[in-house]
């Protein structure tokens, strides 16, 4: 019997603080580490493997000490594109490691006749089939689905994997509505395994024609979303499955690299002076010992300002009694003192969407793809571009000349040539 590791949505680089970047990495390792104990005959990352297509080089260099560890024993590792990890026009980290051969990309494509005719690749040890379709920014790559030429992978004889990096439409969770979604409809029939990645939660699931669609869900997190939900009981980790003709068992294995403290405050009814000195009576008896503390604060002030409750005295009284570090989600927090404008939401993620998308109609534009939910997807893609940081060692003027450029592809005025 063999046995393969399904990984994804590890985001390296996501985390910038020094302590969560540090259990990002962590993770990483103990997932490499389990791999190596466990004796796996290769390892699948279903995209995401780094949190940008040119991550951070420390990083970077320390998940490749770790990645060169498993090759080295023997244990081959393919991967996919991410839509982090994704880079339309330039060169990624991706390809770079495919290059040097520490890792194989295993999507590879033509155009035959209009339709997208993918080419299976074989691993040596084992026999297993590994195709797919790497994700996309804004979830383009749902074009490659829809001319995806399904009846000749589902001819394909043997045991067969598909990798993908979408969300399925059936599968997606409340939070994430407005994400783009494939309906699992698109994929092809038939494959004994499913590897998926993009939803950050764990999910196992099985329909009529697809024996098993699986989300190992992130590693660690990419978002403090990620770092709420861990914080709230959510199992982190990825699979091990076992096969020979067909599937034989898939087994999770939790990677926990901290422990997470969470703690939820309501403020309705109380000003900011009320609530404040609450809070912080609340939080002083709160177990914070080397612990993530997740502290997440919602509801509307009675009066008052929303900054006098500050994030600088809950963390520094959480980090003296102890915690590794502090997450403070206050995006749900307001007040009716300054109420004028009132955004719903529990990140920014989630507030960018909702305001784009209520507002995108305000905009009188004669492109098509600058109207409806094409401009709102076109907006958040150039405020990811807008936001990128200044690089170790590049000066401002590579720095502004990278983020233009980039700004333009997105907007699809870059010089292809």
């Amino acid at each position: 019997m063999f046995k393969f590791a399904h990984l994804a949505d590890c985001h390296i680089g996501a985390n910038r603080g020094p302590v969560l970047e540090q259990l990002e990495l962590r993770a990483f390792g103990k997932a490499m580490d389990v791999c190596l104990w466990e004796r796996v005959d290769f390892v699948l990352i279903s995209g995401d493997l780094f949190h940008a297509n040119l991550p951070d080089m420390y990083v970077a260099n320390e998940a490749v000490k770790k990645m060169k560890e498993v090759r080295d024993a023997g244990i081959p590792i393919y991967v996919i594109y991410g839509s982090h990890d994704y880079s339309p026009n330039g060169t990624s980290i991706i390809d770079i490691l495919d290059s040097t051969g520490l890792v194989k990309k295993v999507v590879k494509g033509e155009d035959v006749d209009g339709r997208l005719r993918l080419e299976v690749f074989t691993d040596p040890k084992t026999g297993a089939k590994l195709v797919g379709i790497s994700g996309r920014k804004a979830g383009l790559e749902r074009n490659y689905f829809e001319m995806l030429d399904r009846e000749s992978l589902e001819k394909e004889q043997g045991f067969k994997i598909f990798a993908f990096h979408s969300a399925i439409s059936e599968l997606k969770p409340e939070f994430l509505a407005q994400m783009e979604s494939i309906p699992v409809s698109l994929l092809p029939k038939g494959f004994d395994y499913y590897a998926s990645g993009h939803v950050h939660q764990r999910t196992e699931s099985e329909f009529a024609e697809y024996a098993r669609v699986v989300f190992p869900g992130a590693l660690f997190g990419g978002y403090s979303r990620d770092l709420e939900d861990s914080a709230k009981g959510e199992k982190r980790g990825f699979y091990i499955v076992s096969f020979d003709e067909k599937v034989e068992n898939v087994e999770f294995m939790e990677v926990d690299v901290c422990s997470f403290e969470y703690f939820e405050y309501d403020v309705s009814d109380r000003n900011s002076v009320q609530a404040k000195k609450d809070l912080l009576d609340r939080l002083s008896k709160v177990d914070a010992g080397k612990k993530v503390v997740v502290v997440k604060i919602r509801g509307e002030l009675s009066g008052g300002k929303t900054s006098d409750i500050s994030s600088g005295e809950i963390r520094d009284l959480l980090k003296e009694n102890g915690a590794l570090e502090v997450i403070i989600n206050r995006y749900g927090l307001a007040s009716k003192d300054y109420a004028s404008v009132r955004v719903v939401g529990e990140d920014v993620p989630t507030i960018e969407n909702r305001l784009l998308r209520e507002n995108i109609g305000a905009v009188k534009v004669s492109l098509e793809e600058l109207k409806a939910d094409k401009g709102a997807r076109l907006a958040e893609d150039l405020l990811k571009v807008l936001r990128q940081e200044q690089k170790l060692n590049e000066t401002k003027k590579d720095y502004v000349e990278r983020v233009q450029k980039h700004a333009l592809n997105t907007l699809g005025l870059g010089d292809e040539g």
